[in-house]
């Protein structure tokens, strides 16, 4: 496997492109999150560095003048890694390196180290493996120079396989024994899928971050790790949750990002089966968050993408502990109202308050509204349940 690292706090700069397709406020928001990440893998964003494109530089990303003004403050602040907020071509990658002299990563690479140091299942850490060497093999050939160009003596070819070939050899060897690795695994989890008989499964989506594992706790009275950091859960966790007369299971599944990488999706694809086979989806928001619009519309296209789009769901807008907004003084008669001003109660009464989507605020760290918000589980719980097992009487007899 290729190996995890310790987080130590490397020193590191942020660089983000302002195209046609990204205006500077993504831009903006991008890099806030790259910075978190960082922060999630143990490194500190000092600086960052944005150039407005038409489209990125197909061979170092950044104009050249733009990228030596990154070289100029490397050197000066002795700055050990330079990370791009999109994923670079294998010839950018290798270009950027040579010019500007120091470790350099792409937003991919950066959330596969921080999935590397978070899995620990066998399941999660092949899956993590898998998309490793996926993003490795095209890249390889910027780590061997000293053999490339070996040649053999006049009317000779070299002297067989070069070591760069060597390694391709031997990480596509890697890749489909992981892949049979995981078709096993798939294997005993859809058995362990299957022994669950017919309960009703009931899933937390989400974007990372917003809280899935705290209320999987609140509600189910178990210990899942939670944490205030970007992918604090990798791992699939089931519990068996009863409220008033109805048992069923609620699993815990890893957090969505934007731009997130192909080759995770693709390699987790068996943890994304548990929301495929789900019942009934709670897709948790955090409301707090200035762009959580944006969180949703990103978690669904992913929905979209495992055709599970159409599932019963019921939207958790959660953490109204931290929910601000900005005021309008009344003497104020120029400012105009927009979504910063938007209090909890003008959000219920827009989009939230769609019929066909069932939706509620609470609080998961504080407990705010969760008799509310378990009522309203028991409720779409209940229309699966009967629908699966009509001729149970217990239902409707309230302990």
């Amino acid at each position: 496997m290729i190996e995890t690292r310790e987080a130590i706090s490397e020193k590191a700069v942020l660089i983000g492109i302002i195209t046609q397709n990204q205006d500077e406020k993504q831009s903006e928001e991008y890099l806030d999150e790259l910075e978190f990440l960082t922060l999630t893998a143990g490194g500190v964003a000092v600086k960052r560095f944005v150039q407005k494109l038409d489209k990125p530089n197909p061979k170092t990303f950044l104009g050249t003048g733009k990228l030596e003004d990154v070289k100029a403050y490397i050197d000066s602040n002795d700055i050990g890694t330079a990370i791009f907020d999109d994923e670079l071509s294998p010839a950018q990658l290798r270009n950027i390196e040579r010019f500007l002299d120091c470790k350099i990563l792409d937003r991919t690479n950066l959330i596969l180290d921080i999935f590397a140091s978070r899995a620990q299942t066998s399941s999660a850490k092949a899956q993590v493996e898998l998309a490793q060497y996926q993003y490795l093999l095209p890249r390889l050939t910027r780590m061997w120079t000293h053999l490339d160009k070996q040649k053999g003596g006049i009317g000779m070819r070299g002297p067989g396989e070069t070591e760069i070939e060597t390694d391709r050899r031997i990480i596509r060897d890697k890749i489909s024994l992981l892949k049979k690795k995981l078709e096993t695994i798939d294997k005993q989890m859809s058995i362990q899928r299957k022994n669950r008989g017919k309960m009703v499964r009931v899933a937390l989506v989400g974007y990372t971050n917003v809280g899935k594992s705290t209320l999987m706790n609140v509600i189910s009275k178990s210990e899942v790790f939670a944490e205030n950091k970007l992918f604090a859960t990798l791992d699939t966790t089931v519990r068996k949750v009863v409220i008033k007369n109805i048992p069923f299971l609620m699993t815990d599944t890893v957090g969505f990002i934007r731009k997130l990488p192909t080759q995770l999706v693709e390699s987790f694809k068996s943890t994304l089966d548990e929301v495929r086979e789900a019942d009934l989806l709670l897709h948790v928001v955090d409301i707090s968050h200035p762009n959580f619009e944006d969180h949703v519309a990103s978690v669904n296209k992913i929905l979209d993408e495992i055709d599970s789009k159409d599932k019963p769901t019921v939207m958790v807008f959660n953490k109204i502990d931290a929910y601000t907004h900005e005021t309008i003084e009344e003497d104020d008669l120029i400012t105009e109202k927009t979504k910063e001003h938007y209090t909890l109660e003008d959000w219920k009464r827009t989009w939230m308050n769609d019929l066909e989507t069932e939706s509620i605020f609470i609080s998961a760290l504080n407990k705010d509204n969760l008799e509310d918000f378990k009522e309203k589980v028991y409720e779409e719980v209940k229309k699966i349940h009967i629908q699966r097992f009509p001729y149970n009487d217990f239902l409707y007899q309230e302990y």
